[in-house]
């Protein structure tokens, strides 16, 4: 039973299926086949699996971010990262790198941060002497650090999916985003100093200031979330209701970027945007049951454990998974389906579940820049018409950069346990 459960996925995935069917499909081949099991415990997993308190988080984040994207946030929020490094060598590619941060604490969404930031910022880029790779490249992989950074929608799948605490997985996430980004900031330093590139104005404290009012709102929003969770007034699902109410008066009464109309828009989006998450959560729900109650997680524990292997071996044959798999799927997908698998392999060599979610995290970041299927490649390669001959080489650079963050946050689990430590 476990080569179906292994052979019959990748066929239908080889085949372009969406991944709920083949998760569907391949339980009903198990259950139908292979165990006597009536299939009206497929609907009772199904309906079990989305029925968490977390997940209630995830559409209004969706909403947050989708109306915080519509209005011109992105730009204020440009505006305001140039006005503080506008002088240094690499800015525009720095203020990049910094704007796909902050806005990734608001969105949560990583094309969502590619398309907002990058319609802006690729023409600037150009302009200045930056070559097509180097910009399809820094925007494409700049994106990935929004699900790094909280508020994640992969992060409350994963806390969904091992029972862990979505506001400790927040936490333990802000460290790591940093270090994503602080080491593509020093790469870029670097890239534009060998090539003599200085764009940009000296700091000028008067344009920092109207900047700074021009974007106050906008930078409100991640303080409002991670500030209440980490003060404990109230939890992730209720700062993602408050972001929605935050959202709205921000984009409609402040600074009437949006419509009733675009309101309702944004609604409808977001509603098949949450569809489309939750009708995975439920199809992997049922096949990460299948593989429980077959005994699988519990076997390959048993067999990793025999062959004595040093857990960092395990860690590093993990993220080679892990890369390969983001590459291929989604970040919600993998988390949901492989969650189930790799938990109990890595609690039983002693590795805290919160540090091992930032690690999935991490990994899946990088699988949405790495080709071929990288999702926001696509998204790129729509927004900037560029050809993937120019992308792929361009984002060979941040994904050894990105790899080498992975490294520090693997075996250094104080990166992703400090602040979660001194909070509690």
């Amino acid at each position: 039973m476990g080569w179906v459960m292994v052979m019959v996925p990748v066929g239908l995935l080889l085949l372009g299926l969406p991944i709920f069917i083949i998760l569907l499909a391949t339980s009903a081949i198990v259950l139908l086949f292979f165990m006597d099991i009536p299939l009206a415990a497929v609907h009772q997993v199904m309906f079990g699996s989305i029925d968490k308190f977390a997940l209630m988080a995830v559409p209004f984040f969706i909403f947050a971010g989708e109306m915080m994207g519509r209005g011109g946030i992105s730009a204020r929020i440009i505006n305001w990262v140039m006005s503080i490094i506008g002088g240094v060598r690499g800015s525009l590619p720095l203020t990049t790198v910094g704007t796909c941060t902050i806005f990734g604490a608001i969105s949560g969404s990583s094309p969502a941060t590619v398309a907002a930031v990058g319609r802006l910022m690729y023409p600037s880029l150009r302009e200045k002497g930056y070559d097509e790779r180097f910009s399809t490249g820094l925007l494409t992989s700049s994106g990935a650090i929004a699900i790094v950074i909280p508020p994640s929608i992969t992060m409350i799948l994963y806390g969904a999916s091992a029972e862990q605490s979505v506001s400790i997985l927040f936490i333990a996430g802000i460290i790591p985003g940093l270090l994503m980004a602080l080491l593509m900031a020093a790469y870029i330093y670097y890239f534009a100093t060998s090539r003599g590139i200085r764009e940009g104005q000296k700091f000028d404290f008067g344009a920092f200031v109207r900047a700074s009012k021009e974007g106050i709102w906008a930078l409100g929003t991640p303080f409002i979330i991670l500030g209440g969770i980490l003060a404990g007034i109230f939890s992730p699902t209720e700062a993602a209701g408050i972001a929605c109410v935050y959202a709205i008066v921000v984009t409609k009464f402040i600074h009437r970027d949006i419509t009733w109309g675009g309101i309702w828009e944004v609604s409808v989006q977001s509603m098949y945007l949450t569809a489309q998450v939750l009708i995975i959560v439920a199809a992997a729900g049922v096949f990460s049951w299948l593989l429980t109650v077959s005994g699988i997680p519990q076997a390959a524990t048993a067999a990793i454990k025999a062959l004595e292997v040093e857990p960092w071996m395990i860690l590093l044959m993990i993220n080679i998974l892990l890369l390969i798999v983001g590459a291929l799927l989604d970040p919600g997908s993998a988390i949901l389906v492989l969650t189930p698998l790799l938990a109990p392999i890595v609690a039983a060599v002693g590795v805290d579940l919160i540090h091992f979610g930032v690690i999935m995290t991490v990994n899946l970041a990088i699988g949405m820049f790495t080709p071929p299927f990288g999702l926001n490649i696509f998204v790129a390669q729509a927004l900037f018409r560029a050809p993937l001959s120019s992308i792929y080489p361009g984002l060979v650079p941040f994904i050894l950069i990105n790899i080498v963050a992975l490294g520090c946050v693997t075996y250094i689990p104080e990166l992703s346990l400090f602040l979660p430590s001194i909070m509690n």
